[in-house]
């Protein structure tokens, strides 16, 4: 598979930076990868994630960034993408964002799709995050860490995308400076736990801290089968 939709468990779980970190790890197995958002909301022009992605990724903008294929839905108000999209008065153009995605499948071997928040954020009065995900058949990419609550929201998460049939091709355990490390070990176990229950690939990659000099975590049982062996 050439799409991946990463998701949140959570709002300011490091999703941001942990795909952009994904797609620097690809870029530099010399995997053709690109980074799309999903839908943006408080931003105007362009998005600020993908301005991070780039800036992990260390290419700039990249041409269809300046096409507008990357960030296909920006709305200004910071809110599930919804209600941003009602105080603007308008829908959000579910067929520019598959069009969207659908040419850079074409151009990239790797697309990774960010989402906004978590898998139960409403795109639309009647469609989800996961609803979308999983009616285009994407492999979920669930980003969590190991902050008091984070497991409730993960294993809700395991759930959720299971009941729909979707592969989780892994789950990104981000660093969290509140974390207590009791918590965050127990937390490692227990997803694993819940992702073999659910008959789920049990990988589970550890992100350490982002910070220069930038970490080189192996992302490579995520992308099994994307990036060339040498």
């Amino acid at each position: 598979m050439s799409i991946y939709f990463v998701s949140g468990i959570d709002t300011g779980i490091g999703k941001t930076i942990a795909v952009g970190m994904m797609a620097r790890y690809l870029v530099h197995k010399g995997v053709n990868a690109v980074t799309v958002k999903l839908v943006q909301t408080g931003n105007d022009g362009f998005s600020e994630d993908l301005d991070r992605h780039r800036e992990l990724m260390g290419t700039g903008k990249l041409a269809v960034d300046e096409a507008g294929l990357t960030a296909p839905a920006i709305f200004h108000f910071p809110s599930s993408p919804h209600l941003a999209a009602k105080l603007e008065h308008r829908e959000l153009d579910l067929g520019k964002i598959e069009s969207s995605i659908a040419e850079l499948d074409k151009q990239f071997d790797v697309v990774l799709v960010e989402g906004a928040g978590g898998l139960a954020v409403p795109l639309t009065e009647d469609l989800l995050t996961i609803d979308f995900a999983a009616e285009h058949n994407y492999p979920l990419i669930l980003v969590t860490c190991g902050r008091l609550g984070s497991l409730n929201h993960t294993i809700m998460s395991i759930e959720m995308a299971s009941r729909r049939d979707m592969k989780i091709a892994g789950v990104v355990y981000n660093w969290c400076p509140e974390a207590d490390p009791l918590i965050e070990e127990d937390s490692k176990r227990m997803i694993l736990k819940y992702l073999h229950r659910y008959y789920q690939p049990e990988v589970l990659v550890e992100l350490p801290e982002v910070k220069e000099p930038l970490p080189e975590p192996d992302f490579g049982a995520i992308f099994d089968g994307a990036v060339p062996k040498r």
